[in-house]
């Protein structure tokens, strides 16, 4: 093994209180971490000001430190042990952002502490927009037309020569914070000032906005010896305009063609090589415009992050897992894959299944709040449905939301106010995926929906079938429901209580008809990482209907 014995002690800088953008996902990572490198005898030293979380638990770490995250606090451990490494990427940007001051003040080299998961290069490079840009410009990636002002007058200057709309993104910020869409000129002014205050570094970037292009992210891992894994594609169902984080996202992509996938993951290989020489975790995005599958990068983040964590659990891969041994200098194929115990860890994970994530927001609690989505990411959690298909994994994900809605549609809540329906599609808020099923109910055609939210039509497409299969539902009673259209609406995600709606009984009726009567019973299949390629060792399993 290839393992670095020079490390012997590793400090994991944590993500800090629990806020919009940067949450639970990272106390996840950081506990893989800690216990994956504890597994290779390496001791743990772990900060974090949150008492909240499991990584801070004294089991997890030999040492566990409830300090503020400063350098204040990073020198009196420092001063307190002999630590080999640090290991930031599981701490989020936080965890970044420290790092990166203690290494302009000179810590690490003080006190002979290397940097392991990701290079100062790195941080640097991906986190102001300038160098980035730049990089992308070298290595042949495409950009949308953009440039940096450090300056209120800099940024009226660019904002003359690109032209609205425009989007301002902040350097060093998390989930979006102080950034924004400008559409009129008059409103300019005003998003660039918050943009400017809300980075660190003083500095934005004005980019031509690409509104209505379809948004990907890909979530990769590389090895010391340049060996790249894609660990998971995933598809925003919302465009451009709406931040990941407050998008309905989809895993496996679903609307790529075939071409536009393996450019993509060409590139995104090529960014994670070309941003330094560190062994770890990345998560790269991308927008592509529907009408000719043009790919421009839109941000790459050297580390753990929200979507990463939704990968683990989408693939059954554990990212932050290996990530921390490969920082370790373990090498991909040298690893054996953590769920089939059999298989070497350098493959990309193949799912016979599909994730649907929907984020959850607590707009109710705040009075007066904005309630439209858009390059702020707004949402407090998010849930996570899977299934055989889009719809049955959408429909599970939307009865996990805990907020009265027995699935999509189906449960008497349908908006049938034309107006107030197509209100909600242009601008854009959390129940936006309801209005959407209700504007197909009322007849609304597909083409009309695309143009207004610019969703690729497949999903409309796939959502117009729910409309049409309760249609036909709707012609039976429970007494003379066929079984094959019982089984169907099953197949779609359809809770028995729905069903009840459609068919005007009971939930235990349905029950009763379609378990016993009809023997239509949920079976259980595994997230394998695999598609039943290789024999598994996980007990991690969905249910579904299948014959």
């Amino acid at each position: 093994m290839p393992k670095d014995t020079s490390i012997r002690s590793v400090l994991i800088i944590g993500s800090g209180p629990i806020i919009i953008g940067q949450a639970c996902e990272f106390d996840y990572s950081g506990t893989q971490a800690a216990r994956s490198l504890r597994e290779e005898g390496v001791e743990v030293i772990l900060i974090n000001s949150n008492p909240a979380t499991i990584m801070t638990d004294p089991v997890m770490a030999d040492h566990v430190y409830l300090k503020p995250l400063t350098v204040q606090s990073i020198v009196e451990i420092l001063e307190a042990h002999k630590i080999d490494a640090v290991l930031p990427t599981m701490g989020g940007q936080t965890a970044l952002n420290l790092c990166k001051e203690a290494d302009e003040l000179g810590i690490w080299e003080k006190y002979n502490c290397k940097l392991i998961g990701v290079d100062i290069q790195a941080i640097e490079t991906t986190e102001n927009r300038e160098k980035f840009r730049q990089l992308m410009i070298e290595i042949g990636i495409g950009v949308a037309p953009s440039n940096v002002a450090n300056s209120f007058l800099e940024g009226k200057e660019i904002a003359q020569k690109i032209g609205f709309p425009l989007v301002i993104r902040p350097s060093y910020t998390l989930g979006g914070y102080g950034g924004g869409f400008v559409h009129r000129k008059e409103d300019f002014d005003a998003a660039l000032s918050r943009g400017l205050k809300a980075s660190p570094t003083h500095e934005v970037l004005v980019e031509r906005a690409v509104l209505g292009w379809k948004e990907y992210e890909l979530e990769l891992l590389r090895d010391k010896n340049d060996n790249v894994a894609v660990i998971c594609t995933i598809e925003n169902f919302d465009p451009m305009g709406i931040h990941t984080g407050d998008s309905i996202t989809v895993a496996p992509a679903m609307t790529l063609s075939d071409v536009c996938f393996q450019n993509m993951r060409d590139m995104a290989i090529k960014m994670m090589r070309s941003i330094g020489n560190f062994a770890g975790g990345c998560n790269v995005q991308f927008a592509v415009n529907p009408e000719d599958e043009d790919i421009i990068s839109v941000e790459i983040n050297p580390r753990v992050s929200r979507s990463s964590a939704l990968a683990s659990k989408a693939t059954g891969y554990p990212i932050a897992k290996i990530a921390a041994k490969l920082a370790l200098g373990f090498t991909l194929d040298e690893l054996t894959n953590p769920v089939t115990k059999t298989t070497s860890a350098y493959f990309e994970p193949a799912l016979d299944y599909v994730i649907v994530k929907i984020p959850r927001w607590n707009f109710d609690k705040f009075k007066g709040a904005d309630k439209t989505l858009g390059l702020q990411m707004k949402s407090v959690g998010e849930v996570m449905g899977i299934g055989r298909s889009f719809l049955e994994a959408l429909q599970k994900a939307i009865q996990s939301l805990e907020i009265n809605r027995q699935g999509l549609g189906a449960d008497g809540l349908q908006i049938k106010n034309l107006d107030q329906i197509m209100d909600s599609l242009s601008n854009p808020s959390w129940n936006r995926i309801f209005h959407l099923k209700d504007a197909l109910s009322l007849g609304v055609p597909i083409t009309t929906i695309e143009k207004v939210t610019r969703i690729d039509r497949w999903f409309l497409t796939q959502l117009q079938e729910l409309v049409l299969i309760e249609t036909e539902a709707k012609r039976y009673s429970i007494n003379n429901i066929p079984y094959d259209l019982m089984f169907e609406l099953k197949q779609k995600g359809y809770s028995d209580t729905q069903l009840a709606y459609l068919l005007g009984s009971t939930e235990d009726e349905v029950f009763e008809k379609r378990y016993n009567e009809m023997d239509i019973k949920r079976v259980y299949k595994m997230v394998d990482t695999c598609a039943a390629e290789f024999t598994s060792t996980t007990n991690y399993f969905y249910s579904t209907f299948e014959n």
